[in-house]
């Protein structure tokens, strides 16, 4: 339940504190006073999108606090744990959002929060119904959602949308295949032609590296076979060669070692470096030995390097041509094997439509019962809100098929094909008739605003009492209603207070009247600048507000006493 809310520096509103009651708590206060902005500040706090231009001109930001009792909202505890934004107390929440001209802040617990978060928090905490919320009722195609609402029917929506999200994804597979089958068979023979050339020049990894390394070397034999020998005779080969020079070095070395040790160590790495000398000389030998000069294998390599540029052109680089041969190679292969591969996704969109049709029979059963209750609950509720002959309707209906490609989402029950939709089998509709001998029709052709005031309440009223929403917020749901109905409406908020937090702005005093919290909003014009104020009435204040409700402008004594004698009557429960 909110507890407490500060708001300051936003729009008109400089400063204002409110506490709010646990059951049925009123907003009232003269139209343009500023009630809407107190709702307005709670939804941004909540998360909703707000505009820099509510911040109070000459001020650098607006703020608003909420704070939150949340004992028994486990699934907001839990969102709050995962999140790790839990404060020191599971029993108390606290928002704030700061709104500065260049964007906002959101805060839990007195640390920033993503706004996402904080919009997930909202959703868990309130249910908004705006003055305008009852049209709505007049889309038909928000009439399938409010029937799973009101029924409780989300969980078996949740398994039928994943049925139904497995059918679009083997229909999607089989779509592709078939997609793919024809183009892989248009393209066939030129695949093939590609394929034989791959596996006739059969590229190998590094391949074109050692053939040019092989043809420089071929090119350059004579200079390498000459440089070679030069090298192989200054250090062996000559009669004054780098080794004979370095023994007799090594020699002179082992005999001066025997008169100074100093020498020692010379005489050992001179020996070291002569056995060097050795190895270099063999190895420039043997490479030596094995150049040739052929002209036949100079042609080959070039020859086959040509047939390799060929596919670098053709592919981008050798590596790709030999991924290319792997690709061309498995894409032939499944044309062979698309036939199988077809069957298989066939069967599996079969037995897709049989899953799906299993649980969309079950939800439309389900649909059946809790609209049948339904209707029976709101024409009850109709009845005492001033609409006895009001006979509410749901109208839900399937489209049946006689026969469809496996490409459309079907589902398959017992009684044939029917049109599958994300949400179900089934299309739903509402239907009323206001007065006795007429027929049922549509809402949108017969329900005037204050009817569709009492409907939408008729219908949150049975929300409500299964809901997990801790806050009801109603922004003028009165609209259109007044007398003897306003008074029935405002029984029937306060019942809702009985299962959930109801706040209400309303300009009705049978309504106001049945408020346990009573919060007035005046607008307020002190030299050059206006300023909202909203703080909670008792006693005499509330009698005077309600009598303004009542009268008008001008308070008199009668309004009066019909204030005390609502506020009298708010206490029992009396049928009138």
């Amino acid at each position: 339940m909110l507890r407490f809310l500060l708001v300051e520096q936003f729009a008109v509103i400089e400063h204002v504190e409110l506490e709010f009651g646990p059951a049925f708590n009123v907003i009232t206060g003269e139209t343009g006073a500023g009630k809407s902005l107190l709702v307005e500040a709670l939804m941004a706090v909540l998360g909703e999108r707000i505009s820099s231009d509510v911040i109070r001109s000459g001020a650098r930001r607006a703020i608003i606090e909420a704070h939150f009792s949340i004992t028994g909202n486990d699934h907001l505890v839990a969102l709050l744990r995962e999140s790790d934004y839990l404060g020191t107390s599971s029993d108390t929440l606290i928002l704030r959002r700061e709104i500065t001209p260049t964007g906002s802040r959101a805060f839990v617990n007195d640390s920033p929060a993503p706004l996402h978060l904080v919009k997930q928090l909202g959703e868990l905490l309130v249910d908004f119904h705006g003055q305008h919320e009852h049209q709505s009722l007049l889309r038909v195609n928000l009439h399938r959602a409010l029937l799973d609402n009101v029924g409780g029917l989300d969980r078996l929506v949740s398994e039928y949308r994943t049925a139904y999200q497995q059918l679009c994804a083997s229909i999607e597979r089989y779509r592709a295949t078939i997609e793919r089958e024809q183009q892989l068979r248009s393209e066939h023979d030129w695949k093939q032609f590609l394929l034989e050339e791959l596996r006739t020049i059969a590229p190998q990894e590094g391949e074109k590296q050692t053939l040019e390394s092989e043809l420089r070397r071929i090119e350059h034999s004579e200079q390498l076979f000459e440089g070679s020998a030069t090298a192989y005779g200054l250090l062996y080969g000559h009669e004054q060669s780098a080794h004979d020079m370095l023994v007799r070095a090594r020699n002179i070395a082992e005999q001066l070692q025997a008169i100074d040790s100093y020498f020692h160590s010379i005489a050992a790495e001179l020996r070291d470096i002569v056995i060097r000398t050795d190895e270099l000389a063999k190895d420039i030998q043997r490479y030596n030995a094995q150049l040739e000069f052929s002209p036949e294998r100079s042609q080959q390599i070039r020859e086959r390097l040509m047939q390799l540029a060929r596919l670098e052109k053709r592919y981008g680089s050798i590596e790709r041509a030999i991924e290319q041969h792997k690709q061309i190679e498995r894409e032939l292969l499944l044309v062979e094997n698309f036939e199988h591969e077809i069957a298989e996704l066939r069967s599996s969109i079969l037995t897709n439509r049989r899953m799906l049709g299993s649980i969309g029979e079950r939800l439309s059963a389900k649909r059946q019962r809790e609209a049948r209750r339904i209707e029976r609950a709101i024409a009850a509720i109709l009845a005492k809100l001033g609409m006895p002959d009001a006979e509410f309707s749901i109208a839900i209906e399937r489209t049946p098929l006689a026969d469809a490609p496996l490409t459309e989402a079907l589902a398959q029950t017992e009684n044939g094909l029917f049109a599958a939709y994300e949400h179900g089998l089934d299309h739903v509709a509402f239907f009323i008739r206001t007065n006795k001998g007429e027929p049922l029709l549509p809402l949108h052709r017969i329900i005037s605003g204050g009817e569709a005031s009492r409907v939408m309440l008729a219908l949150k009223t049975i929300l409500a009492k299964s809901d997990r929403l801790p806050i009801l917020i109603f922004d003028e749901i009165d609209t259109g209603i007044s007398g003897r109905i306003a008074h029935r409406v405002g029984r029937a908020l306060e019942e809702l207070s009985a299962y959930h937090q109801v706040i209400a702005i309303t300009h009705n005093a049978q309504i106001a009247a049945r408020a346990q919290t009573h919060i007035v909003v005046k607008k307020t014009t002190v030299g050059e600048r206006t300023t909202v104020t909203a703080r909670p009435i008792t006693g005499h204040e509330r009698i005077e507000e309600l009598a303004g409700l009542i009268a008008g402008e001008e308070v008199t004594d009668g309004s009066r006493a019909t204030a005390r004698e609502l506020l009298s009557n708010s206490s029992t429960d009396i049928e009138s």
